[in-house]
């Protein structure tokens, strides 16, 4: 096992009835600067709970934070926040929404540019933030992380600090029972994914990070058909809902190493076609497995055998069979995994191929490795 340091500072309220316990955590007399997607938690009963939860509280409402959260609109709401003088953020949403208040966060307490947030500029001041998570998928609710896209720009920036760890998180499996399917489909492989990237490498002696991944990579299978056939299973809900804040809350990749080639590469397909994030992840991860199968070999037949049991053939079967099972799955999922299912061809992939030597995506993988000519074959792959 390698070293590491670990620190994660987000409390979770975690069950039915929790949104209750906003004014424990928000400070009285706050100026908080409520922010949302579109109009379903005013439909799904959300808004009424949050909205009791801080009576007396003085609520500035910014909604409109799209599932790729864009720039111009987060500077919107950095714009409405400075003129209501707001001092709490509380993200009502996904992970889109919980990324795109990470950022306002950042940018309400920055004299200078916003865009220099997401260019490079460290952050150094954050609003405090909490959030009331409405779709287990990104695990942004516990974690310092956020992506935001700059439409003009084509591109989707990443951005980190340990100032903007949600100071809470409520995880209500009952917000989540009007979601539709496809967000349903696309929560459960964006979790597995993300799971599977802090996994699948290759061995360091790190026998329980092993065991945590290959026990949230099989709830997730079992339990994410299920939330397709029963929506309001609160049970179902609840352990896809954990899941996914477990997959990418920073535990699970302490001392192993990781490989997020898969989430770079689909960034530049979501900044380029406008594809969702876990659609874009469904169509590289099986042929990003499949084109390293030489360098996971190791982990790749450990996966097969305690992820899915396959035990018969010899090596080479073993790994074809895992991987198409990953594939399968994520079909059961009702997310597709190959481009052509969404209209793209080999045409995009030199727009796809340029767009990760501008963002200097040239040494990707565990091992450093995936370089253009590496991703190009990734990329023929998953046609």
């Amino acid at each position: 096992m390698r070293n590491f340091s670990f620190y994660n500072p987000t409390k979770i309220h975690f069950g039915e009835g929790q949104i209750a316990k906003l004014s424990r955590e928000i400070p009285a007399g706050s100026r908080v600067l409520v922010t949302h997607g579109g109009g379903s938690i005013f439909q799904n009963g959300v808004w009424a709970q949050v909205e009791a939860a801080l009576a007396g509280y003085s609520i500035s409402r910014f909604g409109g934070i799209e599932a790729n959260p864009q720039f111009d609109t987060l500077v919107r709401a950095v714009e409405q926040g400075k003129a209501e003088q707001c001092d709490f953020i509380l993200a009502v949403g996904g992970g889109s929404v919980i990324d795109g208040s990470k950022f306002i966060a950042a940018a309400l307490c920055y004299a200078g540019e916003p865009l220099d947030l997401l260019t490079g500029t460290r952050v150094q001041a954050a609003l405090p933030l909490g959030c009331v998570l409405t779709l287990a998928a990104t695990g942004s609710e516990s974690n310092p992380h956020g992506v935001v896209t700059h439409v003009a720009r084509q591109e989707k920036l990443g951005f980190s600090s340990a100032l903007l760890y949600p100071r809470f998180a409520i995880l209500d499996p009952r917000t989540t029972f009007s979601l539709p399917t496809r967000q349903i489909g696309n929560g459960v492989v964006d979790a597995f994914v993300h799971t599977i990237e802090q996994y699948l490498t290759f061995p360091v002696d790190a026998p329980l990070q092993d065991r945590y991944a290959e026990s949230l990579l099989q709830t997730l299978i079992e339990e994410g058909p299920k939330a397709l056939a029963a929506p309001e299973d609160y049970n179902v809900r609840a352990n896809l809902m954990w899941c996914a804040t477990q997959a990418l809350n920073g535990l699970l990749g302490c001392g192993v190493p990781q490989d997020w080639a898969t989430h770079m590469i689909g960034h530049e397909l979501t900044a380029l076609y406008h594809l969702d994030h876990a659609q874009t992840l469904a169509v590289v991860l099986p042929a990003l497995l499949a084109e390293r199968r030489d360098s996971k070999r190791a982990k790749l037949l450990q996966y097969a055998a305690r992820v899915w049991q396959i035990e018969q053939g010899d090596e080479e079967q073993r790994i074809d069979a895992a991987i198409a099972a990953t594939r399968t799955f994520f079909q059961r999922m009702g997310v597709p995994t190959s481009l052509s299912e969404h209209g793209l061809g080999a045409e995009v992939i030199p727009h796809v191929l340029a767009q990760l030597e501008r963002h200097k995506m040239v040494t990707l993988g565990e091992q450093r490795d995936i370089d253009l000519a590496v991703s190009e074959r990734i990329l023929l792959r998953a046609l």
